[in-house]
């Protein structure tokens, strides 16, 4: 029963648009090499730049640290993929912090109270909002999620099972310990 209603959230939240007037976007860093985000990323970060153009927030917050010997961190690849869309680079605030969502969000979060706002629209992938949503709200952030809606994550039926049926375990496993799944073994974050 608890793994078929979290199952169901997940793909609830998945299903859902939450933007609305924030104080800041967050994007959730993904996979970028050199520079360059993964076309997961790169789709979660041109869904971001859409909604700064629809004046939802005044500022996007890019998130996730590096790999040793990387010479970006996937906040930093974010804020220049974001830029070199036209968003303002006073506008784009990179937070290169953070090998998993959880704390990537706790460092979004410091640099909120730091910066003295706290509402924010989380942008990731569908089946990652609803953990998104809940580890930002236990950070201390007020959130929402608006998930991209493109992207090899939403193309197939087969892979947004598997996502479900992913999630579904992180979910779970956070409800439980409200720590991240071990992302060097799961790469779950």
């Amino acid at each position: 029963f608890v793994v078929g209603g979290t199952a169901f959230r997940v793909w609830q939240v998945a299903r859902q648009d939450d933007r609305q007037p924030a104080d800041a976007v967050v994007v959730l860093g993904a996979a970028q090499y050199d520079g360059q985000p993964s076309s997961i990323f790169a789709a979660r970060l041109k869904h971001a730049a859409a909604l700064y153009d629809d004046r939802l927030a005044p500022r996007i917050v890019t998130t996730g640290g590096g790999r040793p010997g990387d010479a970006y961190t996937e906040a930093e690849a974010g804020r220049r993929y974001l830029i070199k869309l036209g968003v303002p680079a006073s506008a784009v605030v990179a937070v290169p912090v953070g090998t998993d969502t959880l704390g990537s969000l706790q460092a979004v979060a410091a640099k909120a109270a730091q910066d003295g706002w706290s509402r924010a629209l989380i942008v990731s992938d569908p089946w990652h909002s609803l953990r998104a949503r809940q580890m930002a709200r236990d950070s201390g952030l007020t959130a929402w999620t608006s998930p991209t809606r493109s992207g090899p994550v939403v193309q197939t039926r087969e892979t947004q099972a598997r996502y479900i049926v992913r999630e579904t375990g992180a979910m779970l496993y956070y409800e439980l310990t409200h720590a991240s799944v071990d992302t060097e073994t799961s790469g779950l974050g």
